[in-house]
């Protein structure tokens, strides 16, 4: 039996709160600033901190708007966000099972 290398996993998705970000945002498409704080019981600024990041690596794509006289932060998955989860996904599932095709 020969072994294919392990995939190298996204080091953007692989920080626990960020993956939690894209996780949400992957069956929800879009969610604000606090939907997503409350999730993930993450403190506004390392929330913030984030988001920011994904927002730099194109994964998300972050709208500022007002509500009812409020500011709201939307924050919604992009394609390529999309793209990078699933990667991410079968890199994890090579991992588990090495010799399976990918499947997501």
């Amino acid at each position: 039996m020969i072994m294919t290398p392990f995939k190298d996993l996204d080091p953007i998705l692989h920080s626990q709160l960020r993956l939690a970000v894209i996780s949400l945002l992957m069956s929800a498409e879009s969610a604000d600033f606090t939907f997503i704080q409350k999730q993930t019981g993450a403190t506004a600024g390392n929330l913030s901190i984030q988001i920011t990041k994904l927002k730099e690596a194109g994964y998300i794509d972050v709208i500022k708007k007002f509500s009812n006289n409020y500011p709201q932060t939307l924050c919604r998955i992009t394609p390529l966000g999309k793209k990078k989860f699933a990667e991410y996904v079968n890199a994890l599932k090579d991992y588990l099972e090495p010799d399976q095709p990918d499947q997501y």
